[in-house]
């Protein structure tokens, strides 16, 4: 009669951001057990050892794969991190070229919600704010565009309407600039435009695939120009290469 087949081992849980934060938060502190499915998961998947001292206390510290696992995370945090900001500068630089000073590093306060009470301030912090270069307040055409190079980050922003608001509160169109292949432009909002970065194999152009819907907009609030005087727009941001001007952003 032949053996019976062994039990298969269970499979090693699959690591989330929720599990890479605890063990970061792990890795810094005294390692004080929290006893939670989250401790459990790692326990599990080997990236955590439990010690016990002669007075039988216990600590976690993360094992030889716990610290693989986080400079594995923070390998590709800093990639998407280079990634966001080598596309924020190509937008910089395409809006430069039409004619706008853009922003890349600003915090504007914004009235969201009703314009009674119901409503609140928020601080939105758009990734490129632009205007046109122009004498007549009028005319300034106010642009918010929001960078995504992660289909995760995009979804998250998705799933936030108030920051959507609040950038709609901000300008007279925004557009949502997407990596080559991280969604479908129809998953974006009505609201807003929708500019895809071509694959570098590609040209890696900016292409505006649905135009802004544009607002109603007459001037700037008091508060925005004064922000905008404490910042330093990006001025003559490098060309990302030589490619010709796309229009329509």
């Amino acid at each position: 009669m032949p053996p019976a087949p062994e039990p298969a081992s269970p499979a090693a849980p699959k690591l989330r951001r929720v599990h890479l934060t605890r063990l970061r938060h792990i890795y810094r502190s005294a390692g004080w057990p929290c006893h939670d499915p989250i401790e459990i998961d790692l326990l599990a998947a080997g990236c955590l050892m439990l010690l016990r001292d002669d007075q039988g206390r216990e600590t976690l510290r993360p094992t030889p794969e716990g610290l693989q696992a986080l400079a594995q995370a923070r390998q590709q945090n800093q990639a998407a991190l280079d990634a966001h900001e080598a596309l924020v500068q190509k937008v910089a630089w395409q809006l430069h070229r039409e004619g706008r000073f853009a922003w890349t590093d600003l915090s504007l306060r914004v009235r969201i919600g009703e314009a009674d009470a119901a409503g609140k301030w928020a601080m939105a912090r758009p990734d490129v704010f632009s205007v046109r270069h122009t004498t007549v307040e009028a005319y300034l055409a106010p642009v918010v565009h929001e960078i995504k190079v992660s289909r995760a980050d995009l979804m998250g922003d998705l799933r936030n309407p108030a920051k959507r608001e609040a950038y709609l509160g901000l300008a007279q169109q925004v557009y949502y600039v997407l990596a080559a292949g991280i969604a479908q432009p129809d998953e974006v909002p009505a609201s807003c435009g929708v500019i895809v970065e071509q694959a570098e194999c590609d040209g890696g152009k900016l292409l505006q695939v649905r135009p802004a819907p544009a607002r109603a907009f007459t001037q700037l609030p008091f508060a925005m120009w004064m922000a905008l005087a404490r910042s330093t727009p990006a001025g003559h941001p490098t060309p990302p290469n030589d490619e010709p001007t796309q229009l329509g952003l």
